[in-house]
């Protein structure tokens, strides 16, 4: 007999939204501003990027790999697509394209690194990173792109709900989060990313191509760098080729905030949304209160830390 307590998901999904929960109402009682609604539609198109940024991140990291490159790819990414538009008057939707092709491509390059040679994911996309930024450096000419068409910036705009202005990028965030949960949960595909993360070997065993698997994630996660590099030209009106530098880490620390395990095959996409939100609202939060941008780095460690150590633990204790 299914009970009220088989049908609720497992504690350590709900832990993100439990965070989030405590940090809004702690924010909440201790500043002014912080649940106006135009904070916190403010806060979403704050981490709107990051956000998609760690869609890629968590499809990786299910599968017991990681992506240090993925911020330096935005940036990429944004540069390609801005430069030949404006270089070649190449018409918005074709250079957005040709810019999440070149994101893409480097997923490809990551992928097959590690599934044909078997070189670590860590070692690949620590690589990937320093040449994607050699190669937004030269071809940017260390220059930021100011000449933007404005069909790049449209998901920069915003419409109002009531008095609360919503940025359309931050909309396009929600749908692709919702997107990739359904697809994860869902349907056979999916369901392999966490096959091959929990247990490659066994996984290859009963007949699917776990290459395959990891190669079409690795691709995937590129896409979804593409789409961020898309928002951030919409977000801040250029290409900025200094962009990305510290996006890996704050997609990580999203991923983990989020309760997806760092060792594969156990993680809610969804709750890397709350890890991202959880983040966007701790600086927000804290910023409101007159804290130190270098203690609102502090606390982020600090609690990354303590996720990875939860995650630790309830594996030891599931042994």
């Amino acid at each position: 007999m299914t009970t009220l307590k088989d049908k609720l998901p497992p504690v350590s999904q709900l832990g993100p939204f439990i965070a989030l929960a405590i940090a809004c109402t702690i924010f909440g009682l201790t500043t002014d501003n912080f649940f106006s609604g135009a904070n916190f539609a403010l806060i979403l198109q704050q981490v709107m990027v990051v956000g998609v940024i760690a869609i890629g991140q968590t499809l990786i990291i299910l599968t017991a790999g990681i992506d240090l490159s993925c911020g330096m790819v935005m940036a990429l990414g944004s540069i390609v697509m801005t430069k030949i538009a404006e270089d070649f008057g190449i018409p918005a939707p074709l250079a957005i394209l040709l810019g999440i092709a070149v994101t893409a491509g480097f997923g490809l390059v990551n992928g097959l690194l590690v599934t044909r040679i078997k070189l670590p994911p860590f070692i690949v996309t620590l690589g990937t990173f320093n040449i994607a930024f050699a190669i937004t450096q030269l071809y940017s000419g260390a220059q930021t792109v100011t000449s933007v068409p404005d069909a790049m910036l449209w998901l920069g705009n915003t419409f109002r709900i009531g008095d609360t202005p919503i940025a359309y990028g931050t909309v396009l965030m929600v749908l692709l989060y919702l997107g990739v949960w359904f697809w994860l949960r869902d349907t056979p595909s999916g369901r392999h990313v966490y096959a091959v993360g929990n247990n490659p070997e066994a996984t290859r065993l009963v007949g699917i191509p776990t290459d395959r698997v990891l190669l079409g994630v690795y691709v995937l996660a590129g896409a979804f760098y593409g789409v961020a590099s898309l928002l951030a030209v919409a977000r801040t009106g250029v290409g900025d080729p200094n962009a990305g530098q510290t996006e890996n880490l704050d997609a990580i620390t999203a991923v983990v905030l989020g309760g997806t395990s760092l060792f594969g095959g156990r993680g809610v996409i969804l709750g890397t949304l709350a890890g991202a939100i959880v983040v966007g609202v701790l600086r927000n939060g804290l910023t409101l209160m007159g804290v130190s941008s270098v203690y609102q780095v502090l606390i982020t460690g600090i609690l990354v830390i303590i996720a990875v150590t939860v995650d630790q633990l309830s594996r030891k204790g599931a042994r």
